[in-house]
C-alpha cells in the first residue's frame, strides 16, 4: 500500500531546526517527559477554546479561570506522567492553576472575547499541494470577517528564546495560511500571534500569494530532504541555543551522546506524519 507523503508544521520545523531531532521524534518516536511549561500551555489553550462555548456576556476572566481546574483534571486522568509531575511540584495544582490564570489575565489585556465570534477553534486543516504532498495541522483559532477575510490566530505561552520562538511561530502560521489558500482560494488577511507570557503583546503579519507560493516550494523541497535522509539514515545534528531545551540532548553526538540504532521498518510509517502539531 502506498502511503501519501505528508508534513505537519511541527515535524517540518523539527527538521529545519535539527534533522536529528526530527529523527528522534518522528522515526525513533522517543518519549519526552512533559514539562510544567507544556502542561500550563495546554491548560491555557483548553480554557481559551472552551471560553468561546459560553455566551458572549459570560466570556470574562473569572469564567476563563473557572475552566482551568476541569482542564487539569482531564489532563491528569488521561496521562499519569502529567499527574505525577503536578503532584511532585511543591505548590501542586494550585500554583500551576494560578500561573495559568495569570496567562489568561494577559490574554484579556489583548482581546475582548465577548466581541469575537470565531469560525473555528482547534481545527484540523489539510491540503494537498505540489508533488502530491499533504499538509496538515491544527489551528488554534480561525476568524472569518463578514467580508470573507480570514485571520489565523495562534496563542503563545511558552518560554523559548524569543527570536527562535517567533521564527518557528511564523513558520507555523505561514504553513496554515498556505493550507487555507489552497483549500479556500483566499489568502488570509492576517496571521496573528498572541504572546501571553511576560509582556503580553499582539504581532500581526500579512502574507501575500507570491510569498505563500514560494513557501509551498520550500515545503516540497523540505519533504524531499526528509525523504532522502530517511532513505540513507543520515540525520545530522544541528547544534544551536535550542539544544539547552532539547529532551534528547544526552543522545546527541554534538553533546557527547550516542543515538540509538535507527529503527527498521519505520520509513513506511514516516510519511503519514500525523502526530505532530
Amino acid at each position: 500500500m502506498t502511503v501519501q507523503r505528508s508534513l505537519s508544521p511541527s515535524r517540518a520545523a523539527d527538521f529545519k531546526t535539527c534533522p536529528l531531532l526530527y529523527r528522534f521524534r518522528a522515526i525513533d518516536r522517543l518519549p519526552e517527559r512533559p514539562t510544567l511549561e507544556q502542561v500550563r500551555g495546554t491548560l491555557v489553550h483548553a480554557a481559551l477554546e472552551r471560553l468561546f462555548d459560553l455566551p458572549a456576556a459570560q466570556r470574562t476572566l473569572p469564567s476563563a479561570r473557572d475552566l482551568l481546574p476541569g482542564a487539569l483534571d482531564r489532563l491528569c486522568a488521561a496521562d499519569p506522567e502529567i499527574a505525577a509531575l503536578v503532584g511532585r511540584e511543591a505548590g501542586g495544582a494550585s500554583d500551576l492553576l494560578a500561573s495559568a490564570g495569570d496567562l489568561l489575565a494577559a490574554y484579556f489585556t489583548l482581546e475582548d472575547p465577548s466581541r469575537l465570534n470565531p469560525a473555528a477553534r482547534e481545527c484540523l486543516v489539510e491540503a494537498t499541494v505540489a508533488d502530491g504532498l499533504l499538509l496538515h495541522g491544527y489551528v488554534d483559532r480561525l476568524d472569518v470577517a463578514p467580508s470573507g477575510d480570514l485571520r489565523v490566530v495562534d496563542y503563545k505561552t511558552g518560554g523559548a528564546p524569543r527570536e527562535a520562538f517567533e521564527a518557528r511561530a511564523l513558520f507555523q502560521l505561514k504553513f496554515y495560511a498556505l493550507i487555507l489558500w489552497r483549500t479556500r482560494g483566499v489568502v488570509p488577511r492576517a496571521l496573528r500571534l498572541l504572546y501571553l507570557k511576560n509582556n503580553a503583546e499582539i504581532c500581526d503579519f500579512s502574507p501575500e500569494a507570491d510569498d505563500l507560493a514560494r513557501f509551498e516550494r520550500t515545503l516540497v523541497a523540505l519533504r524531499s530532504a526528509i525523504d532522502r535522509a530517511t532513505s540513507t539514515g543520515d540525520f545530522r545534528p544541528s547544534p544551536s541555543r535550542l539544544c539547552d531545551w532539547c529532551a534528547h540532548r544526552d543522545r546527541c553526538p554534538s553533546h557527547g551522546g550516542q543515538p540509538p540504532p535507527l529503527p527498521t521498518g519505520q520509513a513506511d510509517a514516516l510519511p503519514a506524519d500525523r502526530a505532530g502539531r
